[in-house]
């Protein structure tokens, strides 16, 4: 994971270095600067490591359309290889925290309906997924985010990245309701019938554009319901 952007610079060039952390600390080379671009160096260093905490491409290319085209090339074919942000986890308005990493529940019932609710009419974005126990008891695991992530009109109706090691069976979203149930519901009746067919289910809230741009507050609320043709995956051991 990338902990930070640093340079070392000598009278003759810069070298400028992802921090990466882990279980044991590292370097990794990401461009150098040559000695008429010396003055340069805080100033990109600065610019990658705002990158790194917003994403804000604005500030970042304002420094790259100075640098040589060689480090500019490197900086952002580094960017795009180590540093892509996630599915999900960025707005225009900056990064989505999680304000709550796990609640657990062991069916879908009143008061997992209550804490959804309650979540969804304050704008947390919302993740659920089932998980199967060793002894074949199912949990349903909530994470809260401090947003919800808003796609563009064009896009798919999903802010969740779909996993490469499942195949997606169906995509429900709460623009097809039709009758007097509401979102929250029509969205756990779907997952629960799917999860008693012993599927794998995750359900997700965003904020559908009515534009391509960034997200600016015209739109829709949404639940989306995916269903994968694999089952219910294995609580991990850690949790």
């Amino acid at each position: 994971m990338i902990h930070s952007f640093i340079a070392h610079t000598s009278p003759g060039r810069s070298r400028v270095f992802a921090l990466l952390k882990g279980p044991r600390d590292e370097l990794e080379a990401l461009t150098t600067l040559g000695a008429g671009d010396l003055h340069l160096t805080g100033e990109l260093v600065d610019a990658l490591n705002g990158f790194l905490a917003d994403r804000d491409e604005t500030a970042l290319g304002a420094v790259l359309d100075r640098v040589p085209k060689p480090v500019r090339m490197a900086a952002q074919q580094y960017l795009k290889d180590k540093c892509a942000p996630m599915l999900g986890a960025f707005t225009g308005f900056g990064p989505i925290d999680v304000v709550r990493p796990a609640v657990y529940f062991s069916d879908i019932d009143d008061e997992l309906e209550e804490y959804l609710e309650g979540a969804y009419m304050i704008g947390l974005g919302i993740r659920i997924s089932n998980e199967r126990h060793s002894d074949g008891d199912v949990d349903w695991v909530m994470q809260l985010l401090s947003d919800e992530v808003s796609v563009p009109a064009s896009a798919e109706p999903r802010s969740w990245a779909l996993p490469a090691e499942a195949k997606l069976l169906q995509t429900w979203t709460s623009k097809r309701l039709t009758g007097g149930i509401g979102p929250v519901r029509s969205a756990l009746n779907v997952a629960e019938d799917a999860s008693a067919e012993g599927r794998w289910v995750r359900i997700h809230t965003l904020l559908h554009s009515d534009r391509d741009i960034d997200f600016e507050g015209n739109g829709s609320s949404e639940f989306v319901v995916d269903v994968f043709d694999a089952p219910i995956p294995q609580q991990h051991l850690d949790e």
